[in-house]
Order: C-alpha cells, then sequence, then structure tokens
C-alpha cells in the first residue's frame, strides 16, 4: 500500500510528497470507534512539487483552484472502519482528482447544420403529430 501514488502514465507522486494524518472517525464501528484513529486525511502539495511539469502543475493549480489552501490539496476519508481501507480510498480519491486536474483539454466543438434528412424526418414527424391530434377533435 504505502509507496509512490501512479496518477497515469509517466505522472507519479512519490511518497515522501504526500502528507498523513489520522483521527478519530465518527460513525460506525462500535466500541472500537473511540479509541482507533480510522479517519484519514491526504495533503499533497500541488504548488511544490517535483512530479508535476510545469504545465501539468499550472492545470492542475488552475482547475483545483476552489479546493486548494496555499497551494495544498487534501482528502479526507472516513467511510470505512479501518484504517488502511480509508487510507486506500484516500489514495484513490486523490490519484482521480489530480488525473481529471491535469487531463488535457476537450476538443472544441465543430459547428455543424443538421442534415435535410433529419430536417426532413423531424418535419414529417411534426405533420403525423398534427394530424393524428386533429383527427381527434370533434366537429360540431
Amino acid at each position: 500500500m504505502p509507496g509512490p501514488l501512479h496518477i497515469r502514465g509517466s505522472v507519479v507522486i512519490p511518497e515522501a510528497e504526500l502528507a498523513w494524518r489520522f483521527s478519530r472517525s465518527s460513525g460506525p464501528g462500535g466500541q472500537g470507534v473511540n479509541t482507533t484513529d480510522s479517519r484519514v486525511e491526504l495533503s499533497f502539495d500541488v504548488a511544490a512539487t517535483t512530479a508535476l511539469g510545469p504545465a501539468l502543475k499550472a492545470r492542475a493549480l488552475d482547475r483545483l483552484a476552489s479546493r486548494l489552501v496555499d497551494g495544498v490539496m487534501t482528502v479526507a476519508a472516513s467511510e470505512h472502519r479501518s484504517q488502511l481501507r480509508n487510507r486506500e480510498a484516500a489514495r484513490a480519491r486523490l490519484a482521480h482528482l489530480l488525473r481529471e486536474a491535469i487531463a488535457p483539454p476537450p476538443r472544441k466543438r465543430r459547428p455543424t447544420a443538421p442534415s435535410k434528412g433529419s430536417i426532413e424526418r423531424r418535419l414529417a414527424a411534426k405533420k403525423h403529430r398534427s394530424d393524428l391530434k386533429r383527427l381527434r377533435r370533434t366537429t360540431d
């Protein structure tokens, strides 16, 4: 479980750049809930990392701006009873967020006009519906 965090391709966050913090979790756990530190907080300093190139770092800082506090992103996990499973959940969540943040921007949509066939089908469907409703009317 411990070790570098693989984001995608050649992007790997070294274990030394990840900061862990543990505390008592609320929720299920029975008698052990008050004694075990099962809640996990995983922090990663996006602004000071050496794992991301300048372009990826700029993209991540821009896209994660609302989640960052002084350039540091923190992910918490407390949905499981065991600390180990919460650690795995926090690592997966951080990897997912970083993967989305450094992804290249989507291609611009190239505007297209509807085809003649689709226009004709749409108008034919409207005419058919109109005829059905017209035939339902009572003529007095």
